[in-house]
C-alpha cells in the first residue's frame, strides 16, 4: 500500500502518533486509507447536501474494511457567479481542484480516493485529479435537480435567465418574473436540466470513473445514497484489484464520452473538460476527435435547453446506460473496455436502449449528426464550439453584420436596451482564457436575446464560453483568442460574418490584405493587476481550442504519465 510509506516501522511512530491523536486506532491504521473528497458548502444547490452523501461513503468504506478519511475541495456555482466578474474564476477553480486533490493523496499517501461532487468545475477538477495521481479513484455525484413546476410547465434556472430579457423587452411582468424565480430551482441538486454538470456527471459514467445511475438519478431519492455505498464497495475493489484510472481512461473511452455527448447534446464546456481530463491521462485528444465523431454520430436525446425533457426524464427512461446501450447497436462505441467495477462496457449496457420518446432508437434520431459540431475558418482558425442541437434550423446558416463588444459587460447593456436587431451577429471578445481572464460564460446575454425571441434570427460569438443552459446560434471558444492575436480581435463593427454550421465554417467576410491593416485594440483589465489566482491562469492557460487547462511547466515540454 502507498500509505505504508507513512504508517510502517519503528520510524513511523511519530506519524502513527498524529495518526492517533485524530482518535484512530492502530488496527484502524493498518487498513488501506481512502481519501473521501468533499465538496460541499451551504452556497451551491449541488452541494448543499453532500454531507449526507459522503457520510454514507465513509460508512461503507469502513465496513468493506478501509479507513476513511475525508478532507474538503472547494466549489463555485456558476450560476451564482454569472454575468458579473465573479465568473472569472470559475474555470481557474477547476485547476485548483485538482491541485488540492494531488497535494493530499501525495502527501498523505493515500491509496485511493472517492471523489464526490455535483457542479461545473468540481466533476472535471476531480477527473483531472485522479489521472493526474492514476491511484483507484471512483467519482461520486449528488446528483440532478428535480425540474420546477410553473403556471402547467416544466422549468429550470435557464427559464429564470431567459425571463431576464422577457422582462427587459416588457413581456413578462415582475410578478410574473418573481414566480419564475420562486419555481425554477425547487431543491438540492445540480440544475435540472443537459447543462454542464450534468454533463460532465454523465460522462463519468462514460468514460468508466463512475458506476451506473452517477448522472441521472435525482439528488433526492434515496437510490442515490444507495449509489454512494456501492460506490464504496467497488472503490474498495479497485484497491485490492489494483484497478487504476489510467487502465480505464484510454483513448477509446474518450472516443465513447463524446460519442454519447453529441447523442445526448451536451453542454459546449465537455469540449474543454474531456481535452483537459485528457491530458493528464496523456491522452491526445483533440477537437478534430469531436468533429469527427460528431458527424458520424446521431443525436438521441433533446433535453432542456435543447427541448423539453429534464434529467430525471433521462433517468426514468433507462439514463446513461440506456443511450450507450443504443448506440452499441450502431457499433459506434467499444463495448470491450473495462470500467471501475471491472466488467466491461458491453457487460454494463446489456439491458434495453431507447425507450422512443426521451431516448429516440438509433433508426429514428432528431438527427444523423450528433449535438455539438467544431467550426473553423477565417475567424477561428484553432477552431470554435457550438451546441448545434439547440440551435434553430433557420439559424444553422446564417450571415450577419458584427456587433463588436470587448467585455460581456457592454454586450449585455446593448441586448438589454434594445439596440440588437435580428440578423445580427454579437461578438464578444477579450473573453477567452487569458484576456478575460478566465473565459466567462455568456448565459446572461445569450438567454436575455432568447427572452427578446432573438434567438432565431442573431447570432452570438465570442472567445468566452456558454453555459450548459445556452440555446441558440451561440458559438464559443473561438480560438485563437484576441489576447493571442486572434481575428476575432480585428472585427469592427458592421463586417459581416458566415456561420455555417452543416459545413463546419466561420467566416469573417473582411479581405486578407484590409486585416493586416487593422490594429487590434486592448482593453484594460483591473482583474489582472489585483487578483494574483487570475494572473497565474492568464499566464498558464492554454487556448479554449486544447481545454483551457493550465500548462504544465515540465523542462522538456512532455509531460510524463503518472
Amino acid at each position: 500500500m502507498r500509505s505504508s510509506e507513512a504508517k510502517e516501522g519503528p520510524t513511523r511512530a511519530p506519524h502513527r502518533a498524529l495518526m492517533r491523536a485524530s482518535g484512530y486506532t492502530r488496527w484502524e491504521m493498518d487498513r488501506p486509507w481512502i481519501g473521501v473528497v468533499n465538496s460541499y458548502n451551504s452556497i451551491v444547490p449541488g452541494h448543499r447536501h453532500l454531507r449526507e452523501i459522503t457520510e454514507a461513503v465513509k460508512g461503507a468504506v469502513y465496513a468493506a474494511g478501509g479507513l476513511p478519511l475525508e478532507f474538503p475541495v472547494i466549489g463555485v456555482c456558476d450560476g451564482i457567479a454569472m454575468g458579473h466578474r465573479g465568473m472569472k474564476f470559475s474555470l481557474p477553480s477547476r485547476e485548483v481542484i485538482a491541485d488540492s486533490i494531488e497535494i493530499m493523496a501525495q502527501a498523505h499517501r493515500l491509496d485511493g480516493l472517492i471523489l464526490i461532487g455535483s457542479c461545473d468545475k468540481v466533476i472535471p477538477g476531480m477527473a483531472m485529479g485522479a489521472a493526474r495521481l492514476n491511484i483507484p479513484s471512483v467519482m461520486v455525484s449528488g446528483g440532478p435537480m428535480e425540474a420546477g413546476s410553473f403556471r402547467g410547465r416544466k422549468v429550470d434556472l435557464s427559464q429564470a435567465f431567459e425571463g431576464v430579457g422577457s422582462f427587459s423587452k416588457g413581456s413578462m411582468k415582475e410578478e410574473d418574473l418573481e414566480e419564475l424565480e420562486n419555481s425554477c430551482c425547487p431543491g438540492v441538486g445540480s440544475c435540472a436540466g443537459m447543462f454542464t454538470a450534468n454533463t460532465m456527471n454523465c460522462l463519468m459514467e462514460v468514460l468508466g470513473l463512475s458506476l451506473p445511475g452517477n448522472g441521472t438519478i435525482p439528488a433526492v431519492q434515496s437510490r442515490r445514497l444507495m449509489l454512494a455505498k456501492e460506490s464504496a464497495l467497488c472503490l474498495m475493489d479497485m484497491v485490492r484489484r489494483s484497478i487504476r484510472p489510467l487502465d480505464i481512461l484510454t483513448l477509446e473511452a474518450f472516443e465513447d464520452a463524446v460519442a454519447v455527448d453529441v447523442a445526448l447534446g451536451g453542454s459546449t464546456n465537455s469540449a474543454l473538460h474531456l481535452l483537459a481530463i485528457a491530458a493528464e491521462a496523456g491522452i491526445g485528444l483533440t477537437l478534430e476527435h469531436l468533429d469527427r465523431i460528431s458527424r458520424s454520430t446521431p443525436n438521441l436525446c433533446r433535453l432542456s435547453p435543447a427541448g423539453s425533457h429534464h434529467i430525471e426524464d433521462l433517468h426514468l427512461a433507462g439514463g446513461i446506460t440506456a443511450v450507450m446501450g443504443e448506440l452499441m447497436k450502431g457499433g459506434l462505441l467499444h463495448p470491450q473496455r473495462i470500467m471501475a467495477e471491472g466488467r466491461t462496457l458491453g457487460e454494463r449496457c446489456s439491458g434495453p436502449g431507447a425507450d422512443g420518446r426521451v431516448i429516440r432508437p438509433i433508426s429514428n434520431p432528431y438527427s444523423s449528426e450528433g449535438g455539438l459540431r467544431v467550426l473553423k475558418g477565417s475567424l477561428a482558425p484553432m477552431g470554435s464550439v457550438v451546441k448545434s442541437s439547440a440551435v434553430d434550423s433557420s439559424m444553422l446558416k446564417h450571415r450577419g453584420p458584427a456587433r463588436v463588444f470587448d467585455r460581456e459587460e457592454a454586450a449585455m447593456e446593448a441586448v438589454m436596451k434594445g439596440r440588437i436587431r435580428e440578423g445580427d451577429v454579437v461578438v464578444i471578445r477579450w473573453e477567452g482564457p487569458k484576456g478575460g481572464p478566465g473565459m466567462r460564460e455568456m448565459l446572461q446575454v445569450t438567454a436575455a436575446l432568447a427572452g427578446q425571441g432573438l434567438d432565431k434570427s442573431v447570432a452570438l460569438v465570442t472567445d468566452g464560453r456558454f453555459s450548459g443552459a445556452t440555446r441558440g446560434a451561440s458559438v464559443g471558444h473561438v480560438s485563437p483568442e484576441a489576447a493571442e492575436g486572434g481575428p476575432i480581435g480585428l472585427v469592427e463593427e458592421g463586417d459581416l460574418i458566415e456561420l455555417d454550421i452543416p459545413n463546419g465554417r466561420l467566416e469573417l467576410l473582411v479581405p486578407p490584405e484590409e486585416l493586416a491593416k487593422r490594429r487590434a485594440p486592448r482593453p484594460g483589465d483591473q482583474d489582472l493587476l489585483s487578483s494574483p489566482a487570475l494572473r497565474r491562469f492568464a499566464a498558464l492557460a492554454s487556448s479554449g481550442a486544447q481545454g483551457a487547462a493550465m500548462k504544465d511547466l515540465w523542462v522538456n515540454g512532455e509531460t510524463p504519465k503518472p
